[in-house]
């Protein structure tokens, strides 16, 4: 070895072993890749460049030579996630969900344009707010990105239900009739229920306005048969992460169900936002990953969708009986991987995820309905996709909620949360 990097590879060894084997792993928007996938990665595309499309026997598309194998592999995923899906068009060039939804923006929004999405408080995610890329996207000279200001863009918060946690559908309907917007964004980042994506795209289709639902959390739910089914609810597009319910690659995807005249001028403008716009080299050797991916899913993924949210009612349902206020109990918790904890009267929540990090249970706090200060927020967001990839069911579910319960009351569990934790360390559903 030229240089020295024993150092670094302590470092590696000890995030491997502790992430790996000790730490309990509930952050819902991170999962563990297959053997497979893994060993895959390290390859020869690794640094290579191929923009543009696939070069195909009667086009060259590329902008580089030397891209046969990555043109072969890349029209492969594309391929096989359209017939998983279900869909029309795919695009497997986005490095990430927010870079999928980057590329959209830049796609079909222009400044001064109307925007419908979540809210953070309601659990929308970043890129859809105002200093996100769908506001900033259509900021034109003179506006603020802060909302209810005289001079502030033109983008609307879904109404939602007394709980918070569900779109008001009725409500929602009259503000797109009144805001006539260019885009409307369903999905989220705390996402614990579908969406009215029926009642919003009937509206929506008849005024000619993209339906975008962003799937980045549960793209793998929706491709495993178990959470709602936008396309036949009638979005027209899904953009997604292939590294949270959909166990890849850090990568993104945009899916299309497209029809129409004007929806394929879409899909050709998305092209142009993904390629020059939001990328330029898209990661080239983590889709053979993706493609690894897309077949496990295939084979496995009701069983795992239908597992994790098994897992995730399971452990709502036990920290409530541990004394846990749980978010959204009047509806069963959850429909997704996800839960919602209120940890206000424990403390503050950034302190205590900490301390939960410190007996390697590992979370992140969140804002939850009614939140003012993202950096103060009063809740957990708690993800059992992991957990339920190496094996955990409903039975180690209630084992955690007590483990959790006992840390939130300052008592040491670290030793207990490593050995539950060994007991799970191969992967499944790959």
């Amino acid at each position: 070895m030229s240089v020295e990097i024993s150092d670094v590879l302590k470092i590696v060894e000890k995030q491997n072993v502790w992430r790996g084997q000790e730490a309990i792993n509930l952050i819902a928007s991170e999962n563990t890749q297959s053997p497979a996938v893994r060993s895959i990665e390290c390859n020869d595309f690794m640094g290579r460049y191929a923009e543009g499309h696939p070069n195909t026997s009667d086009s060259i598309n590329r902008y580089y030579e030397g891209t046969d194998y990555i043109d072969e592999v890349e029209m492969m995923a594309t391929k096989e996630i359209i017939e998983l899906a279900n869909c029309t068009h795919a695009d497997v060039r986005p490095i990430s969900g927010n870079a999928a939804n980057t590329a959209i923006a830049l796609a079909l929004l222009r400044g001064g344009d109307t925007v419908i999405a979540n809210s953070i408080d309601a659990g929308g995610h970043i890129s859809h707010n105002p200093i996100g890329v769908f506001g900033r996207r259509i900021q034109v000279r003179g506006q603020v990105l802060a909302l209810n200001k005289e001079n502030s863009i033109s983008l609307h918060f879904w109404p939602t239900t007394e709980d918070g946690y569900h779109i008001d559908a009725p409500k929602s309907v009259d503000l797109i009739e009144k805001s006539s917007p260019t885009m409307v964004v369903l999905g989220k980042s705390l996402f614990l229920f579908p969406e009215p994506v029926k009642e919003i795209a009937e509206v929506c289709r008849a005024l000619n306005i993209p339906v975008l639902y962003d799937g980045a959390h549960v793209l793998g739910l929706i491709l495993g048969g178990q959470f709602q089914s936008p396309f036949a609810e009638g979005a027209h597009f899904i953009s997604g992460s292939t590294h949270k319910t959909f166990p890849g690659p850090q990568r993104g995807v945009i899916l299309g169900q497209l029809q129409e005249e004007n929806e394929l001028k879409w899909w050709t403008s998305i092209d142009r936002g993904i390629m020059p716009g939001s990328s330029s080299n898209h990661h080239l050797h983590t889709i053979p990953g993706l493609l690894v991916t897309v077949r496990e899913m295939k084979q496995f993924g009701k069983e795992y969708a239908a597992q994790t949210v098994k897992n995730a009612k399971a452990l709502g349902q036990g920290l409530e009986d541990s004394g846990v206020r749980v978010e959204a109990k009047d509806f069963g918790f959850t429909e997704s991987h996800q839960i919602a904890i209120n940890v206000s009267f424990y403390g503050a929540a950034k302190d205590l995820a900490k301390d939960l990090a410190s007996n390697n249970i590992i979370l992140n706090y969140n804002m939850l309905p009614g939140d003012q200060d993202a950096r103060n927020p009063s809740g957990f967001r708690i993800g059992v996709q992991e957990m339920t990839r190496f094996g955990m069911k409903e039975p180690e579910m209630g084992e955690l909620a007590s483990l959790i319960a006992d840390a939130l009351q300052g008592k040491p569990v670290k030793e207990a949360v490593t050995e539950l934790r060994r007991r799970f360390t191969e992967i499944q559903y790959a």
